[in-house]
């Protein structure tokens, strides 16, 4: 009798540690997952680029030796999800939606690598305000470094300049791009005709992408 008292409590304590081990783990599993979560979670001013299905996106990516042709600036506003862009005109579209028009519906999602030091609400608040000014303006066909007009990338370099005196990626010019082929050759005939402004200075999706500044924070 002593001896089947002693099996049974021997059962019942190995079975209170499997379940414990068992809920041990689900635990750490959850807390990973949440972790993951919080670390790929979109956050005010990020930026998002992709490559677009626009007419001029293959001319821009031979020229500029790019992968990605478009990008915009993350806001969340309620549950929503928007990207700030200069289209045309320069206006905020849904995250979603903004994807959706982007090759393959791949993007990639980079931040400030000490974004907690400038992106605090008076930060957003500030890029928001400083965007405002652009909001309707044309969209710049002829990458033009003026205010008049405005194309993707200079909405954004110029924004975080603005606001917070930092350059995200280094300015070109015109002339120090690849126009030696027949695609980037017949996009820059129909905006410059012959007059092609080698000086003018520009900034490409692609120049920011590559900015040690930023770091990746979701891929897809």
């Amino acid at each position: 009798m002593k001896l089947l008292i002693i099996i049974c409590g021997l059962l019942i304590i190995g079975c209170n540690s499997t379940d414990n081990k068992s809920e041990n783990k689900i635990s750490e599993n959850t807390i990973q997952k949440e972790e993951t979560s919080k670390e790929t979670e979109l956050q005010n001013g990020d930026l998002i680029f992709h490559t677009s299905r626009s007419s001029q996106s293959q001319a821009i990516q031979i020229a500029t030796n790019s992968k990605y042709s478009h990008m915009g600036i993350i806001y969340k506003e309620g549950e929503n999800y928007l990207v700030y862009e200069a289209v045309q005109p320069v206006k905020t579209t849904n995250l979603n939606a903004w994807i959706s028009r982007g090759k393959n519906g791949k993007y990639v999602v980079k931040r400030l690598k000490n974004s907690e030091r400038y992106l605090s609400e008076d930060g957003i608040e500030r890029i928001k305000i400083i965007g405002q000014k652009y909001l309707g303006k044309d969209y710049d066909l002829r990458f033009e470094w003026s205010d008049n007009k405005i194309y993707c990338s200079e909405l954004a370099w110029k924004i975080y300049k603005e606001a917070f005196n930092i350059e995200i990626g280094k300015l070109e010019k015109v002339g120090d791009f690849d126009l030696s082929n027949k695609t980037v050759q017949e996009k820059v005939k129909e905006r410059y005709g012959s007059d092609i402004p080698k000086d003018e200075f520009v900034i490409t999706p692609d120049r920011m992408f590559k900015s040690e500044k930023l770091i990746t924070v979701k891929e897809k």
